[in-house]
């Protein structure tokens, strides 16, 4: 009987033989399911046994965790970077209105003149600096 065989049931600490924990290990190094799939197929109790097992008898690293964007962002598709890129772009969008809004609020509120007025000299100024 093959491990993805077994029927979900909770386990005690005496059921984990080495053969046992060697072969979650290996199916997981490999893909075919996460460290917490692993938990759940096979009635593991301790949330980081799993964890705890690759890090003892696996051949990766798992002592340092990469941060879930991390490791999206190695594995994303063309169409998913720009999915992604989008939303940061509406995001710092909206963020941008905020503080303007904001800036605007508080100038009219307070009387304060928050935001720089540049006169048309400082520009052709700068302008001629750079040239």
């Amino acid at each position: 009987m093959k491990l993805s065989e077994k029927a979900e049931k909770k386990r005690t600490q005496r059921d984990y033989n080495l053969g046992f924990k060697l072969a979650v290990v290996s199916q997981v190094e490999k893909g075919e399911m996460t460290y917490k799939q692993a938990q759940k197929a096979y009635g593991i109790q301790g949330r980081s046994t799993v964890l705890v097992w690759l890090r003892k008898h696996g051949t990766l690293d798992w002592n340092k965790p990469k941060t879930r964007f991390t490791c999206n962002k190695m594995k994303e598709t063309p169409a998913q970077k720009i999915k992604r890129l989008e939303k940061e772009l509406s995001d710092g969008k909206l963020k941008n209105k905020i503080l303007n809004t904001m800036i605007d609020i508080t100038d009219q509120h307070y009387g304060t003149s928050i935001r720089k007025k540049h006169s048309p000299n400082q520009s052709n100024e700068s302008s001629k600096n750079t040239d």
